[in-house]
């Protein structure tokens, strides 16, 4: 896709250089050097060369807040993801969080001959059936096991979570020993070439497992699956975010829960929130458990601020910047933890509650729990 391609396909041409997509920006609020509306205005100058050889391409955080308030409906988060296909093509890259370890593991998962142990981690303590027509997507969770340690973080536990909620309700869930990256990353830098391998693979995988609805505690992996593969491949089965999942289940089965006494707050995740609509589900679980008190931040639901990082990339001191907002806004609250429902979102708050920066920027404390852990907590055997 070239250039004219990208600005048909996301009206760009209608941009009224309005500057609202500019005035709300959160990358844009602390970084000067970065604009939406610039960054459109070259594209319709015909400044491609300019376009695709700067950076700052890469440090949009595509989290929609945008795309919603700009008058001429101009989708920018898919013009930005169009524009890196074409950047990368022309050999320019973002700047890869963690050494670009899981950029590497994304690329390494597209081949075949590639020997997974991915579910080394699962113990008798939790039921799972090849049987079964429920699929429990994985994800990369075992990757991010060695990666993310030093922030006390497993992003396991959020599985394991999501399986004990499932056998406590009677679900014995399908695991798959060869699934992969769901390639959200690799898409949203510009590497359309490695997510449709993975997404192929994955799809192959689906249907030879044969089931017929996918849960996911991954917001990006939801997305991408619901949203993109589409696009490329068939899978033939429902997809759903564990927090739709729950609160259907509450409805049918009334599901019990014990008293927690703690007030939370919760963070909406881009992908989940503004990307998919899902804003209800995730609240409708919390307010459901007797003792837990929610209590919104300043910036809630649709206008809830990113975690600061968009596929693990660009990740600078403007990110650590927004993070350090989000989670003032937190312990604004007065709540005792604060809530994800993103494993990204987790490890980019204890990050920056881990790495102050150079700039010494204040930080505060707060426990961080994701959403299946605190309902695995919460629930009890009937």
């Amino acid at each position: 896709m070239n250039l004219e391609d990208i600005i048909q396909k996301t009206k760009t041409y209608y941009c009224l250089e309005c500057g609202k997509c500019t005035s709300i920006c959160p990358v844009a609020r602390y970084d000067s050097g970065f604009s939406p509306r610039m960054i459109i205005e070259h594209a319709l100058l015909g400044f491609e060369d300019d376009l695709v050889q700067n950076k700052k391409l890469f440090s949009c955080l595509t989290c929609y807040t945008c795309q919603p308030e700009c008058p001429s409906d101009v989708d920018f988060p898919v013009f930005v993801r169009e524009a890196r296909s074409i950047a990368q093509d022309n050999g320019q890259y973002g700047i890869c969080a963690h050494s670009g370890q899981l950029q590497s593991l994304a690329r390494l998962m597209t081949s075949p001959a590639i020997k997974q142990n991915r579910l080394e981690w699962l113990s008798k303590e939790y039921r799972v059936s090849e049987d079964s027509d429920v699929l429990l997507w994985v994800g990369c969770a075992p990757y991010f096991e060695p990666i993310f340690e030093d922030l006390e973080f497993s992003a396991l536990d959020i599985i394991r979570a999501s399986l004990k909620i499932m056998n406590l309700l009677g679900i014995e869930p399908k695991l798959l020993p060869n699934e992969r990256c769901c390639g959200h990353d690799a898409l949203w830098t510009g590497d359309v070439e490695t997510f449709k391998r993975l997404a192929e693979h994955n799809a192959t995988q689906i249907k030879e497992a044969k089931v017929k609805k996918i849960v996911f505690s991954c917001p990006e992996g939801y997305r991408t699956f619901k949203l993109d593969y589409p696009n490329h491949v068939d899978l033939g089965c429902e997809v759903q975010h564990l927090s739709e999942f729950l609160a259907e289940k509450m409805g049918q089965n009334g599901l019990k829960f014990k008293e927690i006494k703690k007030k939370v707050t919760y963070q909406d995740p881009c992908r989940l929130g503004r990307h998919l609509g899902v804003y209800d589900a995730p609240r409708k679980v919390l307010e459901s458990i007797p003792g837990i008190e929610l209590i919104e931040m300043k910036h809630s639901g649709r206008e809830s601020i990113c975690c600061g990082t968009s596929a693990f990339t660009n990740c600078d001191s403007y990110s650590n910047l927004l993070r350090a907002e989000r989670l003032s806004e937190a312990a604004a609250t007065g709540a005792d933890v604060l809530i994800t429902a993103c494993p990204k979102c987790q490890t980019h708050f204890r990050c920056a509650m881990t790495d102050k920066g150079e700039e010494h920027r204040p930080t505060p404390k707060i426990e961080i729990m994701d959403l299946a852990n605190l309902v695995a907590d919460a629930i009890g055997e009937e």
